[in-house]
């Protein structure tokens, strides 16, 4: 530990040097009302045999986004230390107060925790677990798996996701591990706001990082959910931790994960006024450029015409507006195009 530097605040009782499986909660203070005391206990799982890479799985960032905390849940109770070579990191609800209480922002700090990194230990919750995840956790770590959907705000197309590094040679690794997790898509994106997420803290140390968004509007997508228990098999797979081959066929008869990017502002699509948005296609839709997204509702203004919306970009439809309200500066359509490595580096 550097000079200065401050300790975390959390507990963890996991010996993450032994083999076997290890299954035990971090337990991060919380002084309330009803426990001067009390602690928040998050689910850890470690199972670790023989030599190999470390890869770290993690769902329920966001409390409401279900297939990655079902996905690393199931994992985390299943695999058997004998089949493994290496180590893995589960936490399936990383963010257990939001998890519990079913939103995307912690209930007891209000903060988005995927905004938080690298955190700070003498911060809020969702702070002081942002710094333990990144202090911990992160530099254990060969390859990060940060599982996510749409939650409530929108549906995403199926599909693992990744910023576009600078390192090339990062790059296409993370680009093969995210061809053989499995997705439909695999998106490489510059989002509206990335420097404080999980993934951008695992870059910044140079090690790879995928995440993925499988579903989303606020349920349990059964197609989501079966691609990510496949994929956090197949990362396994690849990187020689587990027996097999990774399989990537898709349900269309499709062999591989299609490569796609979010790399011009306009592929972004937002609400102008607050009102009740009607959208015209969902997730996974080809739109076209100037094709109508859909119409903003004014429902309760008795004269007031609806807006028309049109997409600014053409391409394939990643995300698609899920609730019916939305407010000014809500993000109701995100367009993805084939990737393509010389616009993407310019």
């Amino acid at each position: 530990m550097a000079d200065g530097e401050i300790k975390s605040r959390i507990r963890c009782d996991i010996d993450f040097d032994k083999n076997g499986r290890q299954a035990g909660y971090l337990r991060a203070p919380l002084s309330r009302n009803t426990s001067g005391w009390g602690i928040i206990e998050i689910p850890i799982v470690c199972v670790k045999n023989g030599s190999g890479p470390t890869v770290l799985f993690t769902g329920g960032v966001h409390g409401d986004e279900y297939e990655g905390q079902i996905a690393v849940s199931r994992l985390a109770q299943t695999l058997e230390p004998s089949s493994v070579q290496g180590r893995v990191i589960m936490l399936p609800a990383v963010n257990v107060p939001a998890v519990l209480n079913d939103t995307r922002l912690s209930p007891i700090d209000h903060r988005d925790m995927n905004r938080c990194f690298p955190g700070n230990p003498r911060g809020t919750f969702s702070e002081m677990l942002a710094h333990f995840i990144d202090t911990t956790l992160v530099p254990l770590a060969d390859v990060s798996v940060d599982l996510h959907t749409a939650g409530h705000s929108m549906e995403s197309a199926l599909s693992t996701n990744m910023h576009y590094v600078a390192d090339s040679a990062l790059r296409e690794r993370t680009m093969r591990a995210a061809s053989a997790f499995g997705a439909p898509y695999n998106v490489v994106f510059w989002g509206v706001d990335e420097g404080a997420t999980l993934t951008s803290s695992v870059e910044r140390r140079g090690i790879l990082s995928v995440g993925t968004e499988l579903g989303g509007w606020g349920r349990v997508h059964v197609e989501g959910v079966r691609t990510g228990k496949r994929g956090l098999d197949n990362v396994l797979k690849h990187l020689g931790m587990i027996e097999g081959r990774p399989d990537t066929t898709q349900r269309d008869g499709s062999p591989v994960t299609r490569h796609m990017m979010v790399r011009d502002p306009k592929c972004y699509l937002f609400a102008p006024a607050g009102g009740v948005f009607e959208p015209r296609h969902l997730a996974g839709d080809p739109v076209e450029e100037n094709e109508v997204a859909g119409y903003l509702h004014f429902v309760e203004d008795v004269d007031r015409a609806p807006v028309e919306m049109r997409y600014p970009r053409g391409g394939v439809l990643w995300m698609a507006s899920g609730p019916g309200r939305v407010q000014r500066g809500d993000a109701v359509a995100v367009v993805m195009n084939d990737y393509d490595e010389v616009s993407a580096s310019e």
